[in-house]
């Protein structure tokens, strides 16, 4: 069987540290330390889940076999985590908040000679 992942840690997921949904069901994308009764039991950035991840490095390391700074750990966990359901959607809405707040956006291709060719449209356009 594949190995799942916490969906907002990274963690390993076992059965035993599944998070729990509202009804009290497990979930089957995050772990109890993240997500408790229907709700991320931290409100933070992706980067305050970094730091909070780092300061586990040594078990980390322990686990995977690996000898990683802490440096080396958050820099592989900032590649990685946007990689991750809680993250995937906060950059969408995130975009979805920058999108709202701009009269025109731009539309950018290559064209045959290999230079970029913007196209600036309003949103209505789109």
């Amino acid at each position: 069987m594949e190995q799942k992942y916490c969906q907002s840690c990274g963690m390993p997921l076992t059965d035993e540290i599944l998070g729990t949904n509202a009804d009290g069901t497990p979930n089957e994308d995050y772990c109890i330390y993240c997500y408790k009764d229907g709700k991320f039991t931290h409100d933070m950035t992706m980067e305050q889940m970094i730091d909070h991840c780092a300061q586990f490095t040594d078990e980390i390391n322990r686990q995977s076999g690996q000898n990683l700074t802490v440096g080396q750990a958050k820099e592989m966990m900032r590649s990685y985590f946007p990689q991750l359901k809680r993250w995937k959607q906060y950059f969408v809405r995130k975009a979805e908040e920058l999108l709202a707040e701009c009269p025109t956006v731009t539309i950018a291709s290559v064209n045959s000679d290999g230079f970029p060719r913007p196209v600036p449209m309003a949103k209505g356009d789109i």
